[in-house]
């Protein structure tokens, strides 16, 4: 009877489910068929690299995304229901991760547009109120904490589509919408020249965001306030 009853028990344990481990890597894994494994991104022009963005950033991110105020349906889904302590240990997950950066494009623009987007990144246009990308996402564009994401790793159309966005009203942030405000002084050939220039810059030796407050940001922006 004791063989019998040991050989049930065990053939119970047998049809047990498997069950996934109970952490953040496994519960984001979702994410992964998008963003990477780690985050590092995907071939994919549109999905975005997350990995060893400043947490604040990628909270907003998840908050506009539920809320509306970004608009791409499968995230708009995804996040519906999720409270707002489980998208900031989302973000915490991802800001600490450290994923290789891939190779940066080859641009496919003239080099006269080339340098347009290198002027804009580095300078800004003072007669048409645009600031330098460096003033807020650094000289070596690896942004800056809490809430200011890096440029680096991404991909031309990808950037491309983000400013506009911005420029058209599809993507909105925390008043005051500093993006909205500087997208807007862009016209088409200005985005074209940013998304090309900030595409073919390489990842730095250190990538990891600029303290808070180390930046001379030339405007107000609502989200970096989070």
């Amino acid at each position: 009877m004791m063989a019998a009853g040991a050989a049930q028990s065990g053939a119970a344990a047998a049809q047990e489910p498997e069950r996934a481990p109970d952490t953040m890597a496994a519960r984001v894994l979702a994410c992964a068929s998008c963003h990477g494994e780690n985050g590092q991104g995907t071939k994919d022009d549109y999905f975005p690299r997350l990995a060893g963005k400043p947490a604040g950033y990628l909270y907003n991110q998840l908050l506009a995304f539920r809320e509306g105020r970004r608009k791409y349906p499968p995230m708009n889904y995804l996040l519906e229901f999720l409270p707002d302590a489980y998208l900031r240990k989302m973000a915490e997950y991802f800001a600490a991760e450290q994923a290789p950066f891939p190779k940066p494009a080859d641009p496919i623009v003239s080099k006269t547009i080339l340098a347009r987007g290198e002027t804009l990144a580095l300078h800004g246009d003072p007669a048409k109120n645009i600031p330098a990308c460096a003033n807020c996402h650094g000289p070596s564009f690896t942004g800056m904490e809490p809430a200011i994401p890096g440029l680096l790793g991404l991909r031309p159309n990808y950037i491309s589509a983000q400013l506009g966005g911005w420029r058209y009203g599809t993507r909105t942030a925390a008043a005051p919408d500093c993006m909205q405000i500087v997208a807007g002084h862009l016209n088409e050939d200005d985005v074209k020249a940013l998304a090309a220039w900030l595409s073919s810059r390489p990842a730095p030796s250190n990538p990891t965001p600029a303290p808070q407050g180390s930046l001379p940001m030339p405007m107000a922006c609502g989200s970096q306030s989070n």
